[in-house]
Formats: structure tokens, C-alpha cells, sequence
């Protein structure tokens, strides 16, 4: 796990060194264990790294292949690289190191490229070829480790963290229109826009190749996930028995590493499993969760707090358990490091992630994650049964988009945006990113319900995982720690993908025979189903506590919707209203004031557009005003 960055000079300028060294140590939070750079006269590469696997020098970065014709930055954790190193050694390679990086070297040197497709990891990996003058940016299959792109005339900037762009002359710091309606459309980026103009991220499973002689850039994609070919053969005594042997071995391969690893442990199913099956390779188990202060919390946010059903985890397994209390004045403090680190605005109230990684950093320098088993087993039902009886391809965009518009509908977006942004946005464009997901397979199909929930399934996996993804990266980074994820192993994920979506939902085939005329309005019904991820229960009954296995599921979330109308509406005010509010700008203040009014007074719950407004009032200090972090 490390921060990577580099100038490729197409217009064969030399790289300058103070400029690459800068731009390397704005990661030195993402690898503080040591420092690299390579230049060969117009490429430049710079390393930071956090010491995970072979903490010796022998596994430092840039490295070399012993050809000499490669030359690697690498960010992440590659699981198989054990089996990729003996089929290397039997075609005659030799490694000097234990780490995984050296691997890929070699790996690169007798297969090429396509030695990308046999990583089973987290990956941001930039190549030189020193023959064919060409870089290569390449990104995981599920998109873990984030890596951004500038181009500047015939310069190429890439980098772990836009901030490191900072650090170049060329880069100036311009907002995004684009991006800035997309993200108050939907509370994330659905495209590979990001808030800085002319920044892009390179989307998973893609490589980027450039040429410095042609000056030609292409882009492949080489793996997409398929929902749409369940093997219904399957029976469900093989999808659970299977599940929990792919599991269990995922886990074993990520517990690799030469430093202390632990698990986060909320008291949800997910996280629980991956830390009962971790504590099965370790003399004794590191966990961390994060909790609430609920004495001023009402209402269903009341149950937030997970501490005891995480405690009955801990005690389970024995683990050696610590905890952090997060309360409601936490928020103030931490929330311009969060934005600072987050850059990229994405999902959700984020700031607990920073607080729990921060503790679970002076422990251990891995933590497991449980992100990705709703994705994969279906664990949002409340949100397929909404669409699931769509005629056809048309009424299902038309419902799922209105249900996925989380901040803003595109009618409110004159009030929301400033008249001359407003003017300048394309209101009918996040409308567009969001079918674009779709249609960019061209195997999804639109007529019957089954297909509607792979489709839904196959939707958020591509825009809401990677959201949450890139949230615990940059969080757990800023600790300088190294987040995994079981349950993105690419043979679980095959796996996952061709289990019947009949096992993954208890209550399909009731759903499906209800009848809407004599039912009513049935999104009353749809919220109350909570039977996703069934086969996943089967799957882990013997190894966890039944109330774990039958909790209901929750997300990881502060209780701000309380927290914004009593401890913290001081707070609220003071960022986004008066004068010299940064982000009016570009947001009407009249709109910011009625949307805090019908929360704090009218009782409308409007806590993830708060959020927004804060986190993007933050943005423009830390990144259009220069303002500094006290």
C-alpha cells in the first residue's frame, strides 16, 4: 500500500526532480515508511511507501525488471502473487525480494500487458516500457485503488490523490460544472469526472496506454461484471457450502503480511464473518469499531450505535477489541482533514471512516473490510423491489433514476445552483451518466423482474461500491492504513455473480406474485423486506452468533440527522450561512437556508444534503481559497 505519482512529458521536455519529489511527498501520509523516485529524462516516476509485504529495501519502489525494459510504481496488495511467482521461477526468472512488486516486474517482462488479467488484487500499477516508449496506467478489476489523470497540452500528470498535482506548475485548480451537478444529483460521480476540471479517474479493470512518439492515448477495458448468466443448475446447498469455502480462503490469502493485521467489526453480518474466519490465522485478533454518543438521539437513529453486537463478536472470537466513541462535536474537527483527504467528493457522511481508521492505525497497519457483500448477495432489497416489475427498458430508467436522484431532482435544480451556474450546467446530463452505465453492457436485458434486480445489482456495483471504495481509501490512507476486502477476491466474485438471485432473496418469488391493484401502495411493502444476502446467512450460520446472523441490516452511519437539529445546528449555520460562504458561489444561499429551515423546524429529513453542502463548502476553502487546516 503506497502513494504513486508521475510526469510523462510527451513534448520530451525532462521531467524536473524538485517538481516530481514534490508532487510524491504531497502522499508522504499514504507511505511514510520510505521514499523513490525515477527519471529517464522526459518520464518521471515517484513512490511512497507504507512497508506491508517484504519491508527490507530490496522491495523498494520504483523497481526495475531484471530485463531491464520495465519500470513500476506500484500501489495496493496482489493476493496471488505466490502462485504467480512459482510459474515465473519456472520459466527461469529470479527474485532477489518476498514482496509482490517484484512479481509483477517480472510478470510484466515474460507475458507483457495482458499480465495485468492475472492479478487477483488491489491495484494502481503505471508501467514504463523503456523499448516502446510507452506508459501504462492500470487499475484493479473492482476499482480499490484509485488513480486520477491530468492532461495538460503534452504533459500527463498521474497520481494516488489529485493533491499531488498540486505541486505542478501547469495544474490549476477550477471547478468542475459537470461534476458538481452529478454529485448533487446523485451524492456521488457516476461518470470518471471528478470536481477538478480536467481531472479524470481511471475507471476499474481499465488500462491506459500512451505513446510518446504518436502522442496516442488508448483506453482498455479489459473485465466487467456479468449478473446476467446465473447458473441455475446451482443448488442451494452448493451455493452456500461454496460461498463459505471461497470466503475462507479469501480471507486467508488477504491476512498476508509481515505487520499486524486486524479487522473493523460492526455488528452486522458481514464484518463479523471476516473477522470470525481472520481470527482462525492469528494467535489473537486485532478488531475496532466505531460507536455513537446517543443521550441527544430520537427516533430510529437510536439504534445506531453497534457496540454491543460488535462486543458479542469480540467476545466470540476473543479478540483484543477497541473502541471509539464519536460524538456530536467530533463533526467540526474533523470534517475539513476528511474533505482535505476525500478530495473527491463521494457516498455518504464519511467522517466516522476517519475516526475508526485513525484508531485501528496504531495497532495495525492492515485492516480487513466487509465492503462489497451487499453488492454482491443482494443486500439492498428495499431498493430492487422499487423497480422490479418495470414494463421495459424505458420505465425501468425512468423509476430507478428517480430513486437514485439522493440530494436534488433535476426540477429543483434552478433553486439549487447559482443563476449564471445554473446557465452553464446541462440539467439533462447526470440523466444521460446514468443510463450510460447500462447501456455500456450490452448484455443486460429489461423484461422480467429477475433481470430488473441483475440489472440493479450490476448498476451498484459499478457506481455505488466504487464509491465507498474510494471513501475508505483515502480515509484509511490518511492513517496510513491499508484496507482490505475479502469479499472482492476475483474467484468469489465469479462465483457470486452466477448464484441465483432466487437464493440471494428470501422473498422473491412472494414479491413477484403480489398483485399491485390489490396491494396498494407497495413502497410501504418494499421498505420492510429485509432479506437480502440469504444465501450468505446459510453460509455463515455455523460460524457466528445467531443475533449477528439475524440482525437487521444497517449502514455505517452517524446519527446527524439528530445531531444537525440540536448539538450541531450552531455549527451548521455557521458554515453555510452569513457572509463570505465560499460555496455560494456556486450554490444559492436562499436554497441552503429553506433546506436547514425544513430540517431543523419542519422535521423533513434532509441530513445527506447537509452534508453535501458542508463537505462542498469545505472543498472550495481547502482547494479554490487555499485555506489552511487549524
Amino acid at each position: 500500500m503506497c502513494g504513486i505519482s508521475g510526469i510523462f512529458n510527451l513534448n520530451k521536455q525532462p521531467v524536473s526532480q524538485h517538481i516530481l519529489k514534490n508532487m510524491s511527498d504531497a502522499l508522504v501520509h499514504r507511505g511514510p515508511d520510505g521514499e523513490g523516485l525515477f527519471i529517464d529524462d522526459y518520464i518521471g516516476l515517484g513512490h511512497r511507501r507504507l512497508s506491508i509485504l517484504d519491508t527490507s529495501n530490496k522491495a523498494a519502489q520504483p523497481m526495475q525488471s531484471k530485463d531491464g525494459n520495465w519500470v513500476i510504481v506500484f500501489n495496493g496488495c496482489i493476493y496471488n502473487y505466490l502462485e504467480l511467482k512459482l510459474d515465473l521461477q519456472s520459466k527461469g526468472h529470479i527474485f532477489h525480494s518476498t514482496g509482490d512488486t517484484e512479481v509483477i516486474c517480472e510478470g510484466l517482462a515474460e507475458y507483457g500487458i495482458d499480465f495485468i488479467k492475472k492479478l487477483n488484487g488491489m491495484f494502481a500499477i503505471a508501467a514504463w516500457n523503456k523499448s516502446t516508449k510507452e506508459l501504462w496506467l492500470n487499475r484493479d478489476r473492482f476499482g480499490v485503488k484509485p488513480l486520477y489523470i491530468f492532461i495538460h497540452e503534452d504533459v500527463v500528470l498521474f497520481a494516488s490523490e489529485i493533491k499531488a498535482f498540486l505541486k505542478h506548475p501547469l495544474f490549476k485548480v477550477e471547478v468542475n460544472l459537470s461534476a458538481l451537478n452529478e454529485y448533487f444529483t446523485f451524492q456521488n460521480v457516476f461518470s470518471f469526472d471528478t470536481l477538478f476540471k480536467n481531472v479524470e479517474m481511471l475507471p476499474p479493470a481499465n488500462t491506459v496506454k500512451i505513446n510518446l512518439e504518436t502522442k496516442k492515448i488508448t483506453h482498455n477495458c479489459w473485465w466487467d461484471y456479468n449478473f446476467t448468466q446465473p447458473d441455475n443448475s446451482m443448488t442451494l446447498e452448493f451455493a452456500k457450502t461454496e460461498t463459505e469455502r471461497l470466503l475462507s480462503k479469501a480471507v486467508a490469502k488477504q491476512m498476508v503480511a509481515d505487520v499486524p493485521v486486524g479487522s473493523y467489526l460492526s455488528g452486522g453480518m458481514d464484518s463479523g464473518s471476516l473477522s470470525v474466519l481472520a481470527s482462525k490465522h492469528v494467535e489473537r485478533m486485532y478488531t475496532f469499531t466505531a460507536g455513537f454518543e446517543m443521550s441527544e438521539v430520537h427516533g430510529v437513529e437510536s439504534g445506531y450505535d453497534e457496540r454491543i453486537d460488535a462486543e458479542l463478536t469480540a467476545n466470540y472470537i476473543k479478540s483484543e477489541h477497541y473502541e471509539q466513541v464519536i460524538n456530536a462535536g467530533d463533526i467540526k474537527w474533523s470534517l475539513p482533514r476528511v474533505i482535505w483527504h476525500l478530495e473527491d467528493l463521494r457516498v455518504g457522511m464519511s467522517y466516522p471512516n476517519y475516526y475508526i481508521s485513525r484508531l485501528a492505525s496504531k495497532f495495525v497497519k492492515v485492516c480487513l473490510q466487509g465492503t462489497g457483500g451487499d453488492e454482491l448477495y443482494g443486500g439492498y432489497p428495499w431498493r430492487y423491489y422499487r423497480v422490479f416489475q418495470s414494463l421495459d427498458q424505458k420505465d425501468f430508467f425512468t423509476n430507478y433514476y428517480g430513486f437514485w436522484q439522493r440530494l436534488v431532482n433535476d426540477e429543483d435544480k434552478k433553486q439549487l445552483f447559482q443563476p449564471d451556474i445554473y446557465e452553464r450546467i446541462d440539467i439533462e446530463a447526470p440523466k444521460k451518466i446514468f443510463e450510460k452505465v447500462f447501456t455500456f453492457n450490452d448484455q443486460l436485458k429489461y423484461a422480467t423482474p429477475e433481470e430488473h434486480i441483475q440489472n440493479s445489482l450490476y448498476f451498484e456495483i459499478k457506481t455505488f461500491l466504487p464509491g465507498l471504495l474510494l471513501v475508505g481509501d483515502k480515509l484509511a490512507m490518511a492513517n496510513g492504513l491499508e484496507e482490505r476486502f475479502p469479499f472482492l477476491d476475483n474467484e468469489l466474485v465469479d462465483f457470486a455473480q452466477k448464484i441465483p438471485l432466487k437464493y440471494k432473496l428470501a422473498n422473491l418469488e412472494n414479491m413477484k406474485k403480489i398483485d399491485e391493484n390489490t396491494i396498494g401502495n407497495k413502497r410501504n411493502l418494499y421498505q420492510e423486506y429485509d432479506d437480502g444476502k440469504n444465501v450468505l446467512r446459510m453460509a455463515m450460520s455455523d460460524i457466528l452468533p445467531e443475533k449477528i446472523i439475524n440482525r437487521k441490516k444497517q449502514g455505517f452511519s452517524a446519527p446527524d440527522e439528530s445531531w444537525y437539529r440540536g448539538e450541531n445546528s450552531g455549527y451548521v449555520k455557521e458554515l453555510l450561512l452569513g457572509k463570505n460562504i465560499a460555496c455560494h458561489e456556486f450554490i444559492s444561499p436562499a436554497y441552503i437556508e429553506k433546506i436547514i429551515y425544513e430540517h431543523c423546524e419542519l422535521r423533513i429529513n434532509h441530513r445527506l444534503l447537509i452534508w453535501s453542502f458542508m463537505s462542498f463548502e469545505w472543498w472550495c476553502r481547502l482547494f479554490l481559497h487555499n485555506e489552511k487546516i487549524n
